[in-house]
């Protein structure tokens, strides 16, 4: 494509470019599926430059160490279709909730050992409370189905897993382990 024609380009075609970006931690979820990617927007020329786009992400938490891998990556993306002119700006408000993620990358993590959140991300309600209770009491907890076998007979290993997102389960029919991306 050249470049005068991916300037013309609409938001829902890069939008379908960016969902080829995976993140690097999942490398089955892309970043649009992940709902980090928050806005595309073409920023008109000033006088001394040319039109540019911006694409802005919010990280899944603030110190994020893919951010600018993700970038990165987002930028090669869009050079790839002839978007040569790209800024990439990072957003933190709002943060960033499990709730933004699509019903296919929820889909996808499943398909791949993770089990998606299970609930809404605390505070999604309008309020800011948590239900610490419900954290510490697991018969307080919704139930966390088994990405592999479908069983709700899981239990919470530890409330960290392979990262800070995600809590360890292990499911009691298949004995397997798993990770949980915990709502937040």
């Amino acid at each position: 494509m050249n470049h005068c024609t991916a300037a013309l380009a609409t938001s829902e075609q890069i939008m379908a470019w960016l969902d080829q970006v995976m993140d690097p931690e999942v490398p089955v979820v892309s970043v649009v599926g992940l709902g980090i990617v928050r806005e595309v927007v073409w920023v008109p020329a000033s006088a001394e430059g040319e039109t540019r786009l911006r694409v802005v992400v919010t990280p899944t938490y603030s110190g994020c160490p893919a951010t600018e891998v993700i970038a990165d990556a987002i930028r090669d993306a869009l050079a790839a279709h002839g978007l040569r002119a790209v800024d990439v700006t990072t957003r933190l408000s709002p943060a960033w909730t499990t709730d933004w993620m699509s019903a296919a990358a929820r889909a996808s993590l499943r398909a791949y050992g993770i089990a998606p959140p299970v609930e809404r991300a605390p505070g999604a309600d309008g309020s800011q409370a948590i239900d610490i209770g419900a954290l510490l009491d697991p018969a307080r907890r919704s139930p966390v189905p088994c990405p592999l076998c479908g069983s709700e007979s899981t239990r919470l290993l530890s409330q960290f897993g392979s990262t800070a997102c995600k809590a360890l389960y292990q499911c009691a029919s298949c004995l397997e382990p798993f990770d949980y991306f915990k709502p937040h």
